[in-house]
């Protein structure tokens, strides 16, 4: 499997695994334990790995959320809780989401996704991708399961942040991009109908421009592997997208 390949059959599984914990039963009773519901939980678990940042550099991290949203999210979320501490109860909402979800995987699959993504976080040079960045610094766990599904959170959130370069790059706001993406994500991050653009076969144009340039950014980066390692993280992309809708709890 050559790097490109590997880019375009990982973009949505990616995407759908590593976000797949935010909202789950589990991490819904853990932000109800920090008297936080599920958005708040979220939004200070995730804006917390940037540390007891400004709001204007969360704000910028997240992108593609409205002002409004991101005062919810982070502003109010930070009276009620500490971000770095949140953070860490965050990630461990994650691994309690991997426990409940992977076990029908082999722990061989899952052991050498998360060495082979982890060649690939290790490459990417620091100090751009901030929520990446941000994620990086957590230690790999010892357990397989658990270094997968964090293999999987930061090459989602490696992804979103070369998305970020590259909806500038192709000249489309942030609210143009959710829009195009699903009208309903568009909602979900904040906007209102007002903030609706007129979605021209020009718009549209950009939009795709702007998932090529991801896609070839992406892969890129997968180049450090070799074809066995790219083997190793499209397969066990793959056996988490699927157990992600049929969940199986990891034997204890």
């Amino acid at each position: 499997m050559n790097a490109t390949e590997l880019s375009q059959i990982t973009a949505d599984p990616i995407q759908l695994v590593g976000m797949s914990f935010y909202f789950a039963p589990s991490t819904v009773e853990r932000a109800k334990e920090r008297g936080l519901n599920v958005f708040q939980f979220y939004g200070l678990g995730r804006g917390g790995v940037l540390g007891d940042a400004d709001y204007e550099t969360v704000f910028d991290a997240f992108t593609f959320f409205s002002h409004s949203a991101m005062g919810m999210l982070w502003t109010a979320s930070r009276e009620k809780g500490d971000p770095v501490e949140t953070a860490e109860a965050h990630l461990s909402a994650a691994y309690a989401y991997a426990d409940d979800t992977f076990g029908a995987i082999a722990s061989d699959v899952l052991a050498n996704f998360a060495s082979a993504t982890r060649k690939v976080v290790d490459a990417v040079e620091s100090g751009h991708h901030r929520l990446f960045d941000g994620y990086k610094q957590f230690a790999v766990p010892l357990d397989p399961v658990h270094a997968a599904y964090l293999g999987s959170v930061l090459l989602r959130e490696l992804r979103g942040c070369v998305h970020i370069d590259a909806i500038g790059e192709a000249g489309i706001t942030a609210a143009e991009a959710a829009y195009l993406q699903e009208p309903t994500i568009f909602k979900m991050h904040g906007y209102t109908d007002d903030d609706a653009p007129v979605v021209t076969p020009e718009l549209e144009a950009k939009k795709a421009k702007a998932e090529a340039i991801t896609s070839a950014a992406m892969a890129a980066y997968f180049e450090v592997l070799s074809d066995e390692e790219r083997e190793c993280v499209g397969n066990g992309a793959l056996a988490m997208a699927n157990a992600v809708k049929n969940p199986v709890p990891v034997a204890k």
